[in-house]
C-alpha cells in the first residue's frame, strides 16, 4: 500500500493545480486520473481555451506554472459587453498600471504547462492512466483501490473529475442543477484586423456571442450560445456559410474571418452541489458547481477552490492537524460556500436577465448597462469580479505561497 498525505481523483486544470499548490509546501499527493497525459497534450488545437483570470494568474506565478506559460498567453486588456453591436454597452479597460483583466489560453497548452510543473514537484505521484475502482472512507483514513491494482491511502481524498462527479455521487451529496435551452459552439478564428487584446461579449436575443483574443494579434476564440434545437443545424452548415453568420454577429470590425479551428458543441447547464465537503472528503471546481460560460468564470472559481483548499490543509498541518481533520474541512466548507454561491447566482441570473426576450427587457438592458458604465464604483465592482479580486481571497491568489 501506498502512503500519501492527499489522494486526488482527476487531473485536469483544477485537480492538477491543487496537487501543485500543495506538493510546493511538502504535501505529498497522489492524482488519479483515467485520461493519458500523451493524448490530452498531443499536438493540435481543438479550439477549446480557458480565461485564466488576474487573481487565478498570480497562483500560477506564485506555484510555477506561469513560467512554463510565458509568451504562450494572451493578456485580457479590455473587455467590452454590449446589448447588440449598438446602444448600451460597458467598457472595461484598467489603467495600464492596473495589469491586465486575465489572460487568454489554449487548454492544451494549460495542460502542457501543468503536467511541465507537476513534473518539477516529487511530493505529486500521478497514476494516469488510471482509475479508482473501490474508495473506502473511514474515521481513520482514505483507501483507494484503482484498476492497475495498486491500493493508496491518505487522510484526504478530493474529486476534482468534473460536473459528472462519481465520488460526489457516492458520498450521497445532493446537487441543485438545470439545464438551459442553449449551446455553446466552440471554435477559433483568423482575422484580417487585430483584436488588441479585447475580449468581446454580444447579446443577442438567441444568446451571447463571445469573441476572446489570443495569440497572435489576429485570431480570436469564439464561444458561440445558440438555441440548443439550432445547434446541430449550426455544426452542419458549410464552412463559407458558417463564416457568413458569424460575421453578422461581428458587424465586421475584424474584417474578412476564417476558421482556425474544428466547431465543436456543447450543452450548457447549471449545477451546485449542496455541500463540498464529507468525512474525510473535499470537493473542488466542476465536482463542486458548474455555470454558464457567459463570463468565463468556470475554471476560476475551481482555482479559488484549490487556493481556500491548500491554504487551509497547509496552515493545519503546521500545528499537527492532518489533511482530512474534520475541523479543516469546515473551514474550507465555510469559506467557499458563500463566495461560490454568490458568484454562481450571480451568473445565472445574468444568464437570464439577458434571455428575455423583446423590445422592452433589450431596452431596459441597454439603459442598465449604460447606468453602469457612467458609475464608477459599481464599474469597479464588476472588474473585481471579472480579475478574480473580490471577497476574503486565500493568500495564493495574491501571489503568496502561504
Amino acid at each position: 500500500m501506498q502512503r500519501f498525505d492527499v489522494i486526488i481523483l482527476g487531473g485536469g486544470l483544477v485537480g492538477l493545480s491543487l496537487a501543485i499548490a500543495l506538493g510546493r509546501h511538502g504535501v505529498t499527493c497522489a492524482v488519479v486520473d483515467p485520461a493519458d497525459p500523451v493524448v490530452t497534450t498531443a499536438a493540435g488545437f481543438d479550439g477549446r481555451v480557458s480565461a485564466i483570470a488576474s487573481a487565478s494568474f498570480k497562483m500560477f506565478d506564485a506555484i510555477g506554472v506561469a513560467a512554463h506559460l510565458e509568451g504562450k498567453t494572451c493578456p485580457i486588456d479590455r473587455i467590452w459587453v454590449g446589448e447588440g453591436l449598438s446602444g448600451g454597452a460597458l467598457d472595461f479597460a484598467p489603467d495600464p498600471d492596473d495589469g491586465a483583466l486575465g489572460y487568454m489560453c489554449e487548454n492544451r497548452i494549460l495542460r502542457i504547462s501543468l503536467d511541465a510543473t507537476a513534473s518539477e514537484v516529487a511530493e505529486i505521484t500521478r497514476f494516469q492512466p488510471d482509475k479508482a475502482v473501490e474508495v473506502t472512507r473511514d474515521d481513520l483514513a482514505v483507501i483507494v483501490k484503482l484498476a492497475s491494482g495498486a491500493t493508496l491511502s491518505a487522510s484526504l481524498l478530493v474529486g476534482a473529475e468534473g460536473r459528472a462527479s462519481p465520488t460526489r455521487e457516492q458520498a450521497g451529496i445532493a446537487v441543485a442543477k438545470w439545464s438551459y435551452p442553449h449551446a455553446a459552439l466552440v471554435t477559433a478564428i483568423d482575422h484580417d484586423e487585430p483584436h488588441r487584446n479585447t475580449a468581446y461579449e454580444i447579446f443577442y436575443t438567441d444568446g451571447p456571442f463571445a469573441l476572446l483574443p489570443m495569440q497572435p494579434g489576429t485570431r480570436s476564440a469564439i464561444v458561440w450560445t445558440v438555441p440548443t434545437e439550432q445547434g446541430p443545424a449550426y455544426l452542419k452548415l458549410p464552412e463559407k456559410a458558417w463564416l457568413a453568420e458569424a460575421q453578422k454577429r461581428m458587424g465586421g470590425f475584424l474584417g474578412d474571418i476564417r476558421l482556425a479551428a474544428p466547431m465543436q458543441s456543447y450543452p450548457l447547464g447549471y449545477h451546485r452541489a449542496a455541500r463540498i465537503t464529507d468525512r474525510r472528503l473535499a470537493l473542488v471546481g466542476d465536482a463542486a458547481h458548474g455555470i454558464h460560460p457567459i463570463a468565463g468564470q468556470g475554471v476560476n472559481l475551481g482555482y479559488r477552490d484549490v487556493a481556500a483548499l491548500a491554504e487551509v490543509i497547509v496552515e493545519g498541518m503546521r500545528i499537527g492537524l492532518e489533511p482530512g481533520d474534520a475541523q479543516l474541512l469546515t473551514r474550507y466548507q465555510r469559506w467557499r460556500a458563500l463566495d461560490s454561491i454568490s458568484v454562481t447566482m450571480m451568473m445565472d441570473g445574468l444568464v437570464r436577465l439577458f434571455d428575455v426576450p423583446g423590445k422592452p427587457a433589450s431596452l431596459v438592458r441597454r439603459l442598465g448597462l449604460s447606468a453602469v458604465q457612467k458609475l464608477g464604483p459599481l464599474k469597479d465592482r464588476f472588474m473585481a469580479e471579472a480579475r478574480g479580486e473580490s471577497g476574503p481571497r486565500p493568500r495564493l491568489l495574491l501571489g503568496d505561497l502561504v
